[in-house]
């Protein structure tokens, strides 16, 4: 399952939502704002390292890069371009946003 989360964790719950959720062996993918949890510093970066000890992260280059934040994800996290969106998709055949 591809878990897709696009609001900044200081605007919604669906972030602590899709992480106490998800099981081990799915893949979330953080655009838009959800990329600020993202980053070393980030109030949930706590939260998303325990995360990546059983799920596979993944931030949109293209938003990291648009809100400044390039070089600051937190370590283990993989940016992935369009191509590897789709691509991603196209793997998981059950997605799942997270509004």
């Amino acid at each position: 399952m591809l878990h897709i989360v696009n609001k900044s964790h200081t605007q919604t719950s669906a972030l602590r939502s899709c992480l106490r959720l998800a099981q081990p062996g799915h893949a979330l993918l953080l655009i838009e704002d959800a990329i600020y949890a993202a980053t070393r510093g980030g109030a949930e970066s706590a939260q998303l390292a325990q995360a990546l000890q059983t799920l596979k992260v993944y931030a949109l280059q293209p938003d990291v890069e648009a809100r400044g934040m390039a070089g600051r994800l937190v370590e283990g996290v993989v940016p992935v371009d369009y191509d590897g969106f789709v691509d991603l998709v196209a793997e998981h055949p059950n997605n799942q946003s997270w509004l």
